[in-house]
């Protein structure tokens, strides 16, 4: 299961032009091209070490957490890092390895310089469901409420491994952001309590196991005719990002960022006091019920709220 891109210390030296003289910035440890390590910082010396696998929200969320608390040896976005993730972990035998959302896979021999404990996989499913590559998105497209995460130690097989901790996140908004944000943030959170201290983990059920897909830009048009409306939201925040939930509007194709629904019943008992000129676009669902629209991106321009599409667009194309 996209990249930070931040230098371990930030440029902070004066301006050439004022005629100071600028100092240089400190060697990187990002895992980017001309990585090295970290020079030594007796204040940080105490915390934790860790070698940090990841890329993507999930990973972003999580290491905001971990580099408060940590102290962050290197971060490998590539394969090509494990090479030098290796080698810090050969100078540094006590650091700790932990994975979010690498979307690489790991050979045995890798992982065996972090036995007994091994790296710890901070996957976003109450395991052995949900496996694979998008499990918040299919847990939203399944109507869950409730959102759950498993901290594992990784190994060979896809998010099979014995789990050390298992926690669900309740009344989550069904908003794709927010949950990856809680759910990083939360199993980050027991990662740094509980590094020094590991339980003794516990093996899966693999008769339990569900699994989950990749997704592809051809899942990205909605139909609403063939679905009910609480199915295509879902579907809107699930694909936010990617494949992107697209549909057509007055002869331009755009992608829907935020939308809710209105039930059918509202607009008769007029409980939402809406009208069609407060709400100009409305997808009709298979139940009868409305997805409106708040705001969405034609392609190839910015994003905008829906009145100011229908000034633009719909003017200009009357019939929808």
């Amino acid at each position: 299961m996209s990249n930070a891109n931040a230098d371990c210390q930030p440029f902070s030296g004066i301006s050439a032009t004022n005629g100071e003289r600028t100092k240089r910035p400190e060697p990187r440890n990002d895992g980017r091209e001309g990585a090295c390590p970290k020079k030594a910082d007796s204040r940080r010396s105490a915390l934790p070490k860790i070698l940090f696998f990841g890329n993507g929200p999930l990973a972003d969320y999580t290491l905001r957490v971990l580099e408060r608390h940590c102290d962050l040896l290197f971060h490998a976005r590539t394969r090509e890092d494990l090479t030098t993730a290796a080698e810090f972990k050969r100078q540094n035998p006590d650091a700790h390895g932990i994975l979010a959302s690498f979307g690489v896979l790991i050979k045995s021999d890798f992982l065996e310089l972090f036995e007994p404990e091994g790296i710890l996989n901070l996957h976003p499913s109450k395991l052995p469901e949900y496996r694979g590559a998008s499990p918040i998105e299919s847990a939203i497209l399944h109507g869950d409420k409730d959102f759950s995460y498993s901290i594992m130690k990784l190994v060979k097989a896809m998010d099979a491994g014995p789990v050390y901790h298992q926690d669900t996140l309740k009344n989550l908004p069904i908003d794709k952001n927010a949950i990856y944000e809680a759910l990083a943030t939360a199993g980050a959170e027991w990662l740094v309590a509980n590094l020094d201290s590991l339980p003794q983990p516990i093996e899966q059920d693999d008769a339990k196991a569900t699994f989950t897909t990749k997704f592809d830009k051809s899942m990205s048009f909605l139909h609403p005719a063939d679905a009910p409306a609480e199915t295509i939201l879902r579907q809107i925040v699930a694909y936010q990002g990617f494949p992107k939930p697209k549909y057509d509007f007055y002869g331009k194709t755009c992608i829907i960022l935020k939308a809710h629904v209105l039930r059918v019943t509202d607009i008769l008992c007029e409980a939402a006091g809406m009208t069609p000129k407060d709400s100009p676009l409305m997808l009709k669902c298979q139940d009868r019920n409305f997805v409106v629209v708040d705001e969405l991106q034609p392609e190839g321009k910015k994003p905008m709220d829906a009145r100011s599409f229908i000034n633009g667009y719909g003017k200009t194309h009357p019939q929808a």
